[in-house]
């Protein structure tokens, strides 16, 4: 199925003094890669190798996504952690909504192997009771009306589906509950991000998260001027700021007996 011209991925094999640090960055649920192309281009140009990959189902058709599960996302960004490993002395992971949910059960599953985890209005859970008709729902009704381009500058286009699949939403509701179970397995630094108004993630997702993960250095900065997508909103600039300035901490603090 041809890939839509905005849903391109993105790689960069980094050089000078950042050339030692990988970063994965994951797109979130019916995104694509552009909602985290600028920043991973900002990350790119401070010269760290940078991944931006298409999770299976993304940036085609709603339909060709309800016949993918969130394993085959998983399996995507858990072969270009392995690839980023392979060229990188240190990998840390980014993930936008259901991306910060992927890249939490990477740092789950590979504790030290990932430096740190960046996390911007993740979402591991919802409020919303109607889910609990999914498993059944799911099998009657192919899509329910998308929820994309929640972003507050005026303008911005996500390119996210216009129809919610409903198979893989009830897929994306089990691997956010493989994930919550395992959050404890979470020891790595994380920076994580949320908009003070979001419309697609509520507030328990980052309470759920920031109560349950292990890690000791948590930092949590809250967005007052962007929506859910906020890689592409007002906020953007903080974020990749604060984001270079993370990574740039835990680089420069690794023991030289691991340099």
């Amino acid at each position: 199925m041809p890939v839509q011209a905005h849903a391109e991925e993105f790689r960069s094999p980094g050089s000078g003094g950042g050339a030692g640090t990988g970063i994965l960055l994951s797109h979130g649920f019916t995104g694509s890669p552009r909602s985290m192309r600028p920043f991973a281009e900002h990350l790119a140009a401070e010269g760290y190798g940078v991944a931006v990959p298409r999770l299976p189902g993304h940036g085609t058709d709603w339909r060709e996504m309800n016949t993918t599960r969130w394993q085959d996302w998983y399996a995507v960004l858990d072969n270009e952690l392995e690839r980023l490993r392979k060229e990188h002395d240190q990998v840390f992971v980014a993930g936008l909504s259901m991306g910060g949910c992927l890249v939490l059960r990477l740092a789950e599953q590979h504790g030290a192997d990932i430096s740190g985890v960046i996390l911007v209005n993740p979402s591991v859970r919802t409020d919303d009771k109607r889910l609990v008709l999914l498993p059944a729902l799911q099998r009657l009704v192919p899509s329910f009306p998308g929820i994309s381009n929640d972003i507050k500058k005026p303008g911005v286009d996500e390119g996210a589906y216009d129809r919610m699949p409903l198979k893989a939403l009830y897929s994306l509701s089990q691997l956010w509950r493989v994930t919550r179970d395992d959050l404890a397995k979470v020891t790595q630094p994380v920076l994580l991000f949320r908009s003070t108004v979001d419309h697609v993630v509520e507030p328990s997702s980052g309470r759920a998260i920031l109560s349950a993960i292990s890690s000791r250095d948590v930092t949590e900065t809250l967005l007052e001027d962007s929506y859910h997508v906020a890689t592409l909103d007002n906020d953007a600039p903080r974020i990749f700021a604060d984001t270079s300035a993370f990574i740039s901490r835990l680089t420069a603090a690794r023991p030289a007996a691991d340099a």
